[in-house]
């Protein structure tokens, strides 16, 4: 297919292929596995390594091979252990990756071609996304055509945004450019590529993940600090005890042994192991709730979460439109309070006509809302037309925002057409008077203040064969207005109010209108008296004023993911433990920052659960409340078996120490003591990973976690 007059031939193929090789491919960067060399270097640094390495080495030197083997397989058990506990590889920018389209429509050398998403580059090309295809890049676009993209993943905003070509110029606004990964739900665009691979709005969010490293839990650097500390005073009490048998029996290679047992009784090297043991034991109990646990140690964490930022779309909402009310002139009908009454008459011809005014097979959620509505609540009637026939349509555009569909009956000659848009726009295309525009606007307010979305609806008869060239052209008449909204899931409300219970802070976290976020926010059931506060204030502020506004704010709207990540490490900041829910690629380094990142498992994008701790398997809100109570549990089962723990070495070190002071034969040899502490003392720990939650687990303030 050649160029139309007019316009840009694109790139070169010659010039594409020598962009390609100089610059790259359009792709994300590969998340690199930790190697095995620097976690070799961490294990050759962990004490009881070391401990292990010198009594192996000085049981070597006695002539006592067996016991000298025996040790030195007790450094790959330890170094299995660091392994397992360690080597997690992070697949964040792979996801990313994978939501490109695998091919894209572009122009090269004046002819239309598909070319995977990989190869194609900025300053130049020419590309066209069409409905249902993914973005494969940054494209500003110079024409479009009933364009509507959906930005969710990347804003949080649930409804598509309408896209109009602009001028191409680097201040042009957001409006007329489409960003990587996002999906076009209708119409068509055509536009020149900006930026590609991590330039990209896709690009910049896995760079913030890429910096984004993990970090131990609270438990896992008290566990290691409390292990350095005993270690550096085992090995002085050792050293004196190796002393004090040297100088007393005169044997100075068995009192370095003497003093290296009694190095390994102080050390409480068992404490990471009981630590893995109860972590995965709670991991696996989490499983069987459909909560998975992607990163263990964050397990201990649920039980000392005391924020937590919700996502609104796809989280406590549905993340699919419904329509909610039907508004002509006086007459008003709830959809959600109707049960099975009978949809009255009245409201027959408003959703026919908004039915007609939308796409047959949609991508578009609003659409796909108004479709489903009308085939629950028109079923069985006249009104609707599967064997009309489509002549034509007019698409949304910036100077008018409607659009019409004109339809053909088989046993009428005049066209019907539908239109539907924004209440303003259709109330312009009826040519109402002001008196009668008023009253609209005003039913308007009430309805988005209720949190939904409003269109209008209009039909119009139009006689003759020769179609008009704009919608103004029809004498359409208002039919009435349509609400449609991204409903609560009907278990958040309850489990708020659990979790508000058991002392944490719920803080929705949304790119939507104001209105709406409060809307949904009073349905949650979330907190009244809370402030709110919208991206852009954000923004403004410093970080001492946001801390300061933290305290009373519990809806936070309009924020796009750099202010997500900016208020999670706020939370942090101020000594909170942060948990954040969410489900699109903008939620993901968030997720990534927070102390455990929860991501839904069914609607969820794959960055989304490749950066978050916890996966809900089956997107059930009520779920993470499960998990927060399975987290209260192991968080106290954990402190009874490391008080337990410690409690058993002060024996060991008895033993240790006796025969020395008293001369008798030394009674715990090395190996000894390494069957204790990585065999017996786990094994008798479980008996507290078993116990029942305590009944008030979920009725007071989260425990400290390092407490």
């Amino acid at each position: 297919m050649s160029t139309p007059p007019g316009q840009a031939p694109g790139l070169a193929e010659e010039e594409a292929g020598r962009r390609l090789r100089e610059e790259g491919p359009n792709e994300l960067p590969a998340s690199r596995p930790r190697s095995l060399l620097s976690l070799l270097r961490q294990v050759v640094f962990e004490p009881m390594f070391l401990l292990l390495v010198v009594c192996g080495g000085i049981y070597m030197m006695l002539g006592d091979r067996r016991e000298a083997l025996m040790l030195l397989a007790f450094v790959f058990v330890v170094m299995g252990i660091t392994f397992v506990q360690e080597r997690r590889t992070e697949r964040s920018l792979d996801a990313l990756r994978d939501l490109s389209s695998p091919r894209a429509l572009v122009l090269r050398s004046g002819r239309a071609r598909r070319i995977p998403d990989a190869e194609l580059r900025a300053r130049g090309d020419i590309c066209s996304p069409g409905e249902g295809d993914r973005v494969p890049a940054d494209i500003r676009l110079c024409e479009s055509s009933n364009l509507m993209v959906d930005e969710s993943m990347l804003t949080g905003e649930s409804a598509p945004v309408a896209k109009h070509a602009g001028a191409p110029e680097p201040a042009a606004a957001t409006d007329s450019e489409v960003f990587s990964g996002t999906l076009v739900t209708q119409g068509t665009g055509r536009g020149e590529v900006v930026a590609t691979g991590e330039l990209s709005a896709l690009g910049k969010i896995g760079k913030s993940l890429a910096a984004l490293g993990s970090e131990s839990t609270p438990i896992q650097a008290e566990t290691r600090r409390i292990v350095k500390f005993v270690a550096l005073a085992g090995m002085a009490l050792a050293a004196l005890l190796a002393l004090a048998y040297g100088l007393l029996r005169g044997d100075w290679l068995r009192a370095l042994l003497a003093g290296l047992t009694l190095a390994m009784a102080v050390i409480p090297e068992e404490l990471p192991v009981v630590l893995t043991l109860f972590l995965g034991l709670g991991a696996w109990r989490l499983s069987r709730e459909n909560v998975l646990a992607r990163n263990i140690p964050a397990v201990e964490l649920l039980g000392a979460t005391t924020v937590l930022c919700v996502d609104k779309t796809g989280t406590l909402t549905t993340n699919h439109m419904v329509v909610r009310k039907l508004w002509c002139e006086d007459a008003e009908y709830s959809v959600a309070d109707a049960g099975n009454a009978l949809f009255p008459e009245t409201f027959h011809g408003l959703l026919e006509y908004a039915v007609l005014a939308s796409h047959r097979r949609a991508f578009d959620p609003m659409e796909t809302a108004i479709t489903e509505a009308g085939q629950a609540l028109l079923a069985d009637t006249e009104h609707l037309h599967r064997d009309w026939t489509l002549v034509d349509d007019y698409p949304l555009s910036r100077q008018m925002l409607a659009m019409s569909r004109v339809w053909q009956s088989p046993d009428m000659s005049e066209r019907m057409i539908a239109a539907k848009g924004a209440p303003e726009a259709i109330a312009d295309l009826c040519h109402l008077d002001a008196a009668h525009n008023g009253r609209i606007a005003e039913q308007v307010a009430r309805m988005a203040a209720g949190g939904l979305r409003v269109i209008g609806v209009a039909r119009a008869v139009f006689e003759s064969h020769e179609l008009p060239e704009s919608q103004h052209d029809f004498d359409f008449r208002f039919l009435g207005l349509v609400g449609l909204e991204d409903p609560v899931r009907a278990d958040v409300p309850a489990a708020i109010a659990e979790c508000r219970a058991a002392g944490i802070r719920v803080v929705m976290i949304t790119g939507d209108h104001p209105a709406t976020a409060q809307s949904i926010a009073r349905q949650a059931g979330l907190s009244a008296n809370g402030g709110l506060m919208t991206g852009p204030e954000l923004a403004l502020l410093d970080d001492e004023a946001l801390e300061t506004r933290l305290e009373q704010t519990d809806i936070f709207c309009r924020v796009r993911p750099e202010h997500k990540l900016r208020l999670v490490r706020a939370f942090r900041a101020r000594g909170e433990v942060v948990a954040m829910t969410g489900d699109g690629v903008n939620d993901a380094p968030a997720l990534k920052a927070a102390h455990i990142g929860v991501a839904m498992g069914a609607r969820g994008t794959d960055v989304a659960r490749e950066a978050a701790s916890l996966v809900l398997l089956k997107d059930d809100f009520s779920s993470l409340v499960t998990a927060v109570r399975y987290g209260r549990r192991i968080f106290a089962n954990l402190r009874k078996a490391i008080v337990f723990v410690v409690a058993v070495h002060v024996p060991i070190v008895g033993l240790s120490i006796l025969p020395v002071i008293f001369g008798w034969p030394l009674v715990l040899m090395p190996a000894h003591i390494l069957f204790l502490q990585l065999i017996i003392d786990p094994s008798c720990s479980l008996v507290f990973e078993a116990e029942e939650q305590e009944q008030d687990a979920m009725r007071g303030k989260p425990a400290a976690p390092s407490g």
